[in-house]
């Protein structure tokens, strides 16, 4: 086999963290009593969401100061009262039971994890993380789930990477494959790694960047086609 160990980015690769996403925001609204409306809260919030994650992967924030900023931002933004801290640590909540596979997950990680060593690296919150991932159905077939606020640094950081392998005692890049939905996380990551890497692009976004990936599938099961190659 070319590749001995496959890694994982987790959402929006096998998760769907955009229904996560969906639900958390609206529960969190209610809860505090803020009338919402999807359409326009859920963009609000997934671009302050979006800039923010950029900027950590970016190193320009933290994610201890992450956590809040996106709400006081958010605050700001729909120029509404609330408690930032609380409203966090109510979203961190209900995210943390927002646990939703994409329908190829399961059966590919199952087949997947009888010839190969697996394991995920996710840019996330251990609070978060720690139950939609870790605790998920899919998590028993993984060696190790290595979540970025644990190890304190961030996809596209090489050492993340370095991290992971370690983890599972592991040396040899160039058996190793990354497999996620980011070029500017996941992908610049494997790469500044030196691994080959995998973007999932579902959508078929044109990639109008200089980051090129070895491989690039728009279904999860296309990833058995260039493993069985």
């Amino acid at each position: 086999m070319k590749y001995e160990v496959i890694i994982f980015d987790a959402d929006e690769t096998l998760f769907d963290f955009k229904k996560s996403e969906r639900e958390s925001l609206k529960n969190t609204m209610h809860e505090f009593n803020i009338e919402y409306d999807e359409n326009f809260h859920l963009k609000v919030y997934k671009d302050i969401n979006t800039a923010i994650w950029k900027e950590l992967e970016d190193g320009l924030i933290t994610q201890k100061e992450l956590k809040v900023e996106r709400f006081k931002r958010l605050s700001r933004s729909l120029n509404a009262e609330f408690d930032e801290i609380q409203f966090a640590k109510s979203y961190m909540k209900h995210l943390s039971y927002a646990s939703f596979l994409y329908d190829e997950s399961i059966a590919l990680v199952e087949s997947l994890s009888k010839d190969y060593r697996l394991t995920i690296i996710t840019n996330g919150l251990t609070d978060v993380q720690e139950n939609r991932i870790r605790k998920s159905i899919i998590g028993k077939y993984f060696d190790d789930i290595v979540i970025s606020e644990e190890v304190q640094v961030s996809k596209p950081d090489s050492k993340i990477f370095e991290h992971a392998l370690n983890n599972i005692k592991y040396t040899d890049k160039s058996k190793v494959l990354m497999v996620g939905d980011s070029l500017t996380s996941d992908i610049q990551g494997g790469i500044n790694f030196g691994i080959d890497t995998c973007w999932f692009n579902p959508k078929k976004i044109e990639n109008k960047i200089e980051i090129k990936p070895t491989y690039e599938i728009s279904s999860l099961v296309e990833l058995k086609d260039i493993l069985e190659k």
